[in-house]
């Protein structure tokens, strides 16, 4: 039995995308390979959004020629957004690399490998569309507890430093009801969070004219029982609406969390980047969430010196971050990709600007992080239980997970308490903050256990009779209940 490893690169996509690449795998007789060992096959699932992740890739796949000249019939894959843009131009750079393929033919990758070794020969297949949804396909999931579910599929915008929409496709959207079948056969394998996944979750049903069709799937979903908790990432400020904001405030399952792409604090900087909307719209938004979810943490994306950029829309951005008060940012240099309108513009702005802005904007918004963080200290927080006690600290044996607005808490369990298992819920004082996590260290009497289904299996994985392997695979889809949207 061959064994595989696959490494990802990227967003949450990204990382969805790799489950259905485990499970085509184990569907096809390969076995994970243990840690510390040395797999038969490799795959590479890259993005293609940055410079530095076409860096990577290449650098990944230096490494790996030498250790492919030791291991007889070792074959590498590469697949993804950035096979789909340089496809062959892999091999080039790359001989020794048996298969690339596409975003658009993931449940082609076993075929393929098993071509390229009859064949002693590279395979590689890019295909120009979507045949099927990529959730069709099997999958072994990273976690007992949480999972991904996508409701579309590719991009309608033109924003001008992006490539993806080339690379992913038109957006495209699943039926609800088997997106609802998904989040129930996912809740039936003892999951208690699931993350719906979009390019842009909230333009859901746009295409066919019902605009509210994100907030009533969101209702939807949150009605099934044993769903614990759930997210949606990312949404579109052009395209949020007030009735997602309903449904967050409604319903209990729907996190008090929103990841909200900004990009950019300028209006003039907006327009360049064809980001649909201006700060007057970003900053209504964000207001009304607040006043109907006073808890919910607010998260965002910045590009930092796009081509253009002065220091007075760099300031720009500043001073919406100070307005904001973001719980954190995924901040990013500008990176020039070709093949999109922003690599071609005048005036791009020189590396060290970039760097230097970037800096300032990473004080300010570190800051605002631990303010933000501070203000929680002394309140009570749900986590639902990702790590077991000693893995993130070794010396104080705090267990770690995730808050209900999604902020990491790290926390101890008091002398003589119940351990939890990866996957249960706990309710802890938070005690400390930083800018990047919480502490809570609660006394007796201060801690909560809460067993969950994603607990037991955790606990039946780990036994010391327990298969080598557990199977994670995504149960054939039942068709939509009648009452259902």
């Amino acid at each position: 039995m061959r064994t595989y490893e696959v490494r990802t690169f990227g967003c949450q996509m990204n990382v969805h995308d790799s489950e259905h690449l485990r499970g085509e795998l184990e569907a096809a007789g390969y076995r994970e390979a243990a840690d510390g060992t040395e797999a038969d096959v490799v795959v590479l699932n890259t993005c293609a959004v940055r410079e530095n992740a076409s860096n990577r890739l290449y650098g990944t796949l230096g490494q790996l020629a030498s250790q492919k000249e030791q291991h007889e019939g070792m074959q590498i894959a590469v697949g993804g957004c950035l096979a789909q843009k340089d496809r062959s131009h892999i091999l080039d750079r790359a001989p020794w690399v048996d298969v690339v393929f596409g975003t658009h033919n993931m449940g082609a990758l076993p075929a393929l490998l098993d071509r390229a070794r009859h064949n002693k020969e590279a395979q590689v297949e890019i295909r120009e569309s979507l045949e099927m949804f990529p959730s069709v396909l099997p999958s072994k999931r990273e976690s007992l507890s949480s999972g991904w579910v996508s409701i579309s599929v590719g991009c309608n915008n033109t924003c001008t430093f992006c490539i993806v929409p080339s690379l992913r496709g038109k957006e495209r959207d699943r039926r609800p009801g088997d997106v609802l079948n998904e989040v129930q056969a996912l809740v039936e394998q003892g999951v208690v969070e699931v993350t719906l996944l979009g390019q842009n979750v909230n333009s859901y049903g746009v295409a066919t004219g019902d605009r509210q069709a994100f907030s009533h799937l969101l209702l939807a979903a949150a009605e099934i029982p044993g769903l614990r908790r759930l997210r949606f990432t990312s949404p579109h400020p052009a395209m949020f609406t007030d009735d997602v904001i309903d449904a967050m405030a409604s319903s209990p399952v729907i996190m008090p969390q929103l990841h909200m792409p900004l990009q950019s604090g300028s209006d003039r900087v907006l327009r360049s980047m064809r980001r649909s909307y201006r700060m007057r719209r970003y900053f209504g938004i964000l207001d009304r969430v607040r006043e109907r979810i006073p808890n919910a943490a607010v998260t965002t994306d910045l590009i930092v010196g796009f081509p253009g950029e002065t220091e007075e829309d760099f300031q720009a951005t500043l001073d919406a971050v100070r307005r904001a008060r973001f719980a954190s940012a995924f901040t990013f240099e500008y990176s020039k990709r070709p093949g999109t309108p922003a690599a071609d513009m005048p005036d791009q702005v020189p590396h060290e600007v970039v760097t230097e802005r970037y800096g300032r904007l990473k004080e300010v918004q570190d800051q605002i992080s631990l303010e933000e963080n501070q203000k929680l200290v002394g309140t009570t927080a749900e986590v639902l239980v990702t790590d077991t006690a000693g893995r993130k600290d070794r010396e104080t044996h705090r267990h770690s997970g995730r808050a209900q607005d999604n902020r990491l808490v790290h926390f101890s369990v008091p002398a003589g308490a119940e351990e939890p298992r990866p996957g249960d819920l706990v309710t802890v004082p938070i005690t400390h903050a930083a800018p990047f996590h919480l502490l809570a260290d609660p006394v007796p009497g201060e801690y909560r256990l809460e067993r969950t289904p994603a607990g037991d299996l955790w606990a039946e994985s780990t036994a010391p009779d327990a298969p080598a392997a557990v199977s994670l695979g995504m149960p054939t889809l039942r068709r939509p209940a009648a009452a259902r949207p």
